[in-house]
């Protein structure tokens, strides 16, 4: 009773093998969920900036203060330090938008230069450039 159609024939076994192809896919899914994910956890915080916008050119440069440890050049003239008061409250008073820059040499020292910023605060003058660049003294 061997009926051919009983049983199926058999094919000889196959070796197994791993196909990298859909493992790939795979980890590149995983991959881009964790970076999404991640993503989306970081809390951005920012403050309110306000940046200077361009002038029409009708404003004078800067007045130059540069504190050394000789005193404060008042634009390339050395004065003490009683002095810079009344002269930059007649600043304040003679100018439309007084604007100060505030230099150092390399022998300023940070107290000097915190009360001469002090002091053009107490002006009233609110537009202070503090120059990063070396300048050489009464320069």
């Amino acid at each position: 009773m061997n009926d051919i159609g009983a049983f199926p024939q058999f094919s000889p076994r196959r070796k197994a093998s791993i196909q990298i192809i859909p493992l790939i896919d795979v980890v590149f899914f995983l991959l881009a969920t964790f970076v999404l994910f991640t993503l989306s956890l970081n809390k951005l915080t920012s403050m309110p900036l306000n940046l200077p916008v361009a002038g029409d050119g009708e404003g004078a440069p800067p007045l130059v203060l540069q504190v050394t440890d000789a005193g404060i050049y008042w634009d390339k003239e050395l004065i003490t330090e009683r002095e810079l008061t009344p002269r930059l409250e007649a600043y304040a008073k003679n100018n439309k938008n007084p604007r100060i820059m505030l230099a150092g040499d390399d022998r300023a020292s940070y107290g000097a230069t915190a009360s001469a910023l002090d002091q053009v605060r107490k002006a009233g003058i609110t537009q202070v450039s503090i120059e990063t660049v070396w300048r050489g003294t009464g320069r």
